[in-house]
């Protein structure tokens, strides 16, 4: 029911903004990436910067039943309208610039196990009408996407993402350890953790695990043991989940010296996004988010959190296989395994892997941000 009326309230909204005049000048950006790695949001941060010329408009979060008529005015009149999700436009006339949030690992659309014919036609057609321009990274992106989403070859731009732009951004390790941490440490070195999103699964116990406190949903977790190897390693973890599941982790259970849960919160009133703190950082801990495709860019150490791979393909699937040859970094599926892949950090034998799997992915890494604004020139 509540889609329902959702679609009624964006059709009239539709239908209303449609008779807005279009200004040439006017670039609305719909965000639906929050701020952990949002291409959305740092082109419209590199657009306020470097042209301030322009008539930007961010509309986050999207989409929502939510704005005021004035954003659906903006809307309505923007010559260029970027997602980062499913494509939109009101305005025939008007042109989208598909950012999209990753590359794909997890088989999504029609290569997943878990969606349904019909709604992936659905889904294509959205993409075919309503998508002038797909930003991509190489040809390799190009053929993951399109298997799993239709796209035709003719949309893409190769660009790359904005928020390569910024994964050496501003912040330093210095700041990372004054602000998380509270101190001051040259030789320490900041790992962070950024999983998928696990409520997908629909696993109770995945979820009971998360909720305790158990944030890698390890079957053999411990916190105090985990930030006392930390502390003999002279690192630290910042742990980045979704924001689902950082609101199931109670303040409580995040209490440890070297460990620091980094929320919204902190990024939004900073005005920054993940991507502008990730360069500082000196190691990765994934499991199947596209993060470790652009963590590629920065050639250091990834671990890999692969307890629930099984559970992933069973429910949507891997788009590439098999996994331990595909993911350029160690795996640990047990906290004890952890234990010993951090403790050995400086001995780090999958930089060949890294650079490989950059070269195929992410051809296009640079400027990504200027590249975008001068196609849109390129249409006047």
């Amino acid at each position: 029911m509540k889609t329902f009326i959702f679609g009624l309230y964006l059709n009239l909204m539709k239908l209303l903004a449609h008779l807005i005049p279009t200004d040439k000048q006017g670039y609305v950006i719909l965000n639906g990436a929050g701020r952990s790695g949002s291409n959305g949001y740092l082109f419209y941060k590199y657009l306020k910067d470097r042209h301030p010329e322009l008539n930007v408009t961010l509309v986050e979060p999207w989409p929502s039943s939510h704005l005021p008529w004035k954003i659906w005015r903006k809307i309505g009149a923007a010559k260029y309208i970027f997602t980062t999700h499913e494509p939109f436009k009101i305005k025939k006339k008007q042109i989208n610039i598909s950012f999209w949030h990753g590359i794909p690992l997890k088989r999504m659309g029609f290569m997943a196990h878990n969606t349904t014919y019909s709604g992936n036609k659905k889904n294509m057609n959205i993409w075919h009408k309503e998508a002038d321009y797909v930003v991509s990274s190489s040809d390799f992106y190009e053929t993951l996407m399109s298997s799993c989403v239709g796209i035709e070859a003719k949309k893409y731009v190769k660009t790359g993402f904005p928020r390569l732009d910024y994964l050496k951004g501003s912040f330093s390790k210095a700041q990372i350890l004054n602000d998380f941490f509270s101190c001051t440490d040259n030789t320490a070195k900041i790992g962070i953790y950024m999983p998928t999103f696990r409520f997908e699964l629909e696993d109770k116990d995945v979820m009971e695990r998360i909720k305790s406190g158990n944030f890698f949903a390890l079957s053999d977790f411990n916190l105090h043991e985990l930030n006392m190897q930390l502390k003999r390693n002279n690192q630290y973890l910042i742990i980045k989940l979704h924001p689902y599941e950082m609101n199931l982790v109670k303040s409580s259970q995040q209490s440890a010296s070297n460990i620091y849960f980094l929320n919204n919160e902190y990024l939004v009133d900073n005005k920054v996004d993940l991507y502008e703190i990730l360069g500082a950082t000196d190691f990765l801990l994934t499991d199947f988010s596209s993060i470790y495709f652009d963590y590629l860019l920065l050639n250091k150490p990834i671990i890999f959190i692969d307890n629930l791979l099984k559970e992933y393909v069973n429910k949507r699937g891997l788009l590439l296989s098999p996994y331990s040859d595909i993911v350029p970094g160690e795996l640990a599926d047990s906290q004890k395994k952890l234990l010993e892949v951090l403790s050995k950090m400086d001995e780090d034998k999958f930089e060949e892997r890294r650079l490989f799997w950059k070269k195929i992915t992410l051809e296009q890494n640079s400027n990504c941000c200027q590249s975008i604004y001068e196609l849109t020139k390129r249409m006047n």
